[in-house]
This record gives C-alpha cells, sequence and structure tokens, in this order.
C-alpha cells in the first residue's frame, strides 16, 4: 500500500479540509523529526498516510459514549509514541486526549505538533502507573502491551463507564483469554480496515477478579 497517499487518505475517511491541512502539517512533522529521532519503525514512513494515519483514523468511530454529553469525550492514549493514535483522534475531534509517553524526545515532538496545529491534546511525559488518575471516558493504546499488561496498567483510572479501544494483532484470542483469568471484561471484535488479520477490541465494564487488584 505504499501508493496511498494523503489524496487517498481524504477519499477513505471523508474528513474536513481544515482537518487535512491539520494532518498534513503532522505528517511533515513526522518526516523532518524521523530523520534524527526514530519515531515510527523506518520501514513504515514512507507508507504513513496508510500504516499511521489511515490505522488510527479508522478508530474514530468506536469512540462513541452511550451517555448524551455536550461536551467532547475525554481519551486517555498510553504509551503514544508518535502520537498515534491519539493525535489522529484528536485531529478529526473526536475528543480531548491525554498521551501519555515515557520518552521524552517523543513527548516533546507530541508536544511541538500540537503547539504547531493547536489541537485539544495533552502529552503526559511520566510512566502511566506514575499519573495521578482522573475521570477518562475511553483509554486507548497501539502496539503498547498484552490485554492483561494493559489492565493492570490503567487500573487506577477504571470506573463502571469506562471503554477501551485497543487495536491487536493476530493473537487477539489469546490475550483475551489469557486476560479472562484475572479480569471480568465484556469484548466486541471488529476487523481491522487496514489489515484484514488484526483485531479491534472494545472492552467495556472492567473490573479484577477479587484479591488481584494492585
Amino acid at each position: 500500500m505504499s501508493n496511498f497517499g494523503l489524496n487517498d487518505f481524504m477519499k477513505a475517511t471523508n474528513v474536513s479540509r481544515e482537518t487535512l491541512e491539520k494532518l498534513s502539517v503532522y505528517a511533515d512533522m513526522l518526516e523532518k523529526w524521523q530523520k534524527s529521532i526514530n519515531l515510527v519503525s523506518p520501514t513504515t514512513i514512507k507508507d504513513m498516510w496508510f500504516r499511521h494515519f489511515y490505522d488510527s483514523a479508522q478508530l474514530a468511530q468506536y469512540y462513541q459514549s452511550d451517555q448524551s454529553k455536550t461536551e467532547k469525550p475525554i481519551i486517555l492514549d498510553i504509551g503514544s509514541g508518535a502520537g498515534f493514535p491519539g493525535l489522529v483522534l484528536s485531529m478529526m475531534g473526536v475528543g480531548h486526549v491525554h498521551l501519555v509517553e515515557t520518552v521524552q524526545k517523543k513527548a516533546m515532538f507530541m508536544k511541538q505538533v500540537i503547539r504547531e496545529t493547536d489541537i485539544d491534546a495533552t502529552v503526559h511525559a511520566v510512566r502511566i502507573e506514575n499519573l495521578d488518575a482522573f475521570h477518562v471516558d475511553f483509554i486507548s493504546s497501539r502496539a503498547l502491551a498484552s490485554l492483561d499488561k494493559l489492565f493492570t496498567l490503567t487500573q487506577h483510572f477504571h470506573h463502571d463507564g469506562l471503554v477501551c479501544i485497543f487495536p491487536k494483532g493476530q493473537t487477539a484470542d489469546e490475550e483475551i483469554k489469557e486476560a479472562e483469568k484475572k479480569w471480568s471484561f465484556e469484548a466486541e471484535k471488529f476487523t481491522s480496515i487496514t489489515e484484514e488479520s488484526a483485531t479491534i477490541l472494545r472492552l467495556r465494564s472492567i473490573k479484577a477478579f477479587s484479591g488481584l487488584k494492585g
């Protein structure tokens, strides 16, 4: 899919011209910073509109709150790296995104993108375990850890209405079975648009079994 570019992304997502302009600024900055900082895998940079931007944008449809709200939902994106999917979701107006990234140079990059594009997002350059909990409606994470580990890392953010959106590869079913040993949860599975063998998990009602907290 190396021929998938900005125009293809526009046709596939039907985002507004304003959103596309912000994403274009983001893409230009990613390409420039990548030359000195390893923000994404070097093998994917030439195919970034498909591998990173479209792969992140496809998630927007799953961030629908069950409750009618006038304000935008709050999204916690952990292990954000170069900002995927968090910055893309913010540029698409999905919600206010809090991005958590421990690598300082990557956090600096995301902060610069936020300044350049004037989007509704906040960067936390700390480990998720050390971030004081605040109310979030959704938690997202792209290729950071197993499902069980993600639940453990974010446990202090869990509440009854929380929804987690986790893109997964071919190991999704195995990760669900492993997580079910320690957690109860409801899981919905969707096939990724960008990779047929990949799965997008939408999870709710997440609770640790008694005696397994902490």
